[in-house]
């Protein structure tokens, strides 16, 4: 494991994997993160929308703020927040989280997504609904997925007690691209127009199908994310700016 390594938060900053997936809160299933196989059980008695994960921490009326530029250089800008209402999935109550995107300060995506804990700490996601806009008005159809329909399953937004080599699923849409999280790091220290962070989680995601994408996420205990960086299928970053804690 590499330590010691300082990562400067600034806008222009810049595998073969086989492992046994996440097992399910209730007790089964497993994942071939390179394959189109993959299943977990899930117990939605095991599961809480008080998501309390200190590198993921979606408490309702939490608000972060970032900004960046996108793969032609343009300006973007996100607004995450966690909504006071909840959803249902797979028999599951999940908090809602939406985040609007904007570029040079016209809006381009809405989305909401489902997350909900395990009693182990570990968030899942079990789905998403998205929107794309241009000149303030909307362009496509809404493009989701909703984990027990259509073949979709829950996938890990945030495992409980990562350690450096973890990966798992991070979504699964039969025939969309499947992404899959690698921990890579545990203590990294960033410095950024937020703050300064030590002990940092370094997580690469890249997709199994389609672009063949990887970003390399940035999370500070007590805060989430805090840096998102394109290494390949792109340039964009996103830094955070700002926090509102409910």
């Amino acid at each position: 494991m590499r330590r010691g390594r300082r990562v400067v938060l600034v806008l222009v900053a810049a595998t073969a994997l086989l492992v046994a997936g996440p097992v399910g809160p209730s007790g089964g299933g497993r994942s071939d993160t390179h394959s189109d196989t993959y299943s977990v059980g899930i117990d939605r008695r095991v599961f809480t929308t008080e998501i309390d994960n200190p590198f993921l921490p979606l408490k309702p009326g939490n608000r972060w703020v970032y900004e960046g530029t996108g793969d032609g250089g343009e300006t973007m800008r996100s607004v995450v927040e966690v909504m006071s209402v909840t959803r249902e999935v797979m028999g599951v109550n999940c908090v809602v989280v939406r985040e609007r995107t904007s570029v040079d300060g016209q809006l381009v995506e809405d989305t909401y997504d489902w997350y909900a804990q395990d009693v182990e700490g570990t968030v899942w996601q079990f789905g998403e609904n998205s929107l794309e806009y241009a000149h303030g008005r909307l362009v496509s159809a809404p493009s989701d997925w909703e984990a027990g329909v259509s073949g979709a399953r829950p996938g890990i937004a945030m495992k409980a007690n990562a350690q450096v080599g973890d990966r798992y699923r991070q979504e699964f849409n039969p025939g969309e691209e499947t992404e899959v999280g690698e921990v890579l790091s545990l203590d990294e220290r960033m410095v950024g127009q937020y703050g300064i962070f030590d002990g940092v989680l370094e997580i690469r995601d890249y997709a199994l199908l389609g672009t063949g994408s990887i970003e390399h996420r940035y999370f500070a205990h007590g805060v989430g994310m805090v840096l998102e960086v394109t290494t390949r299928g792109g340039s964009a970053t996103s830094e955070l700016v700002g926090m509102t804690r409910a």
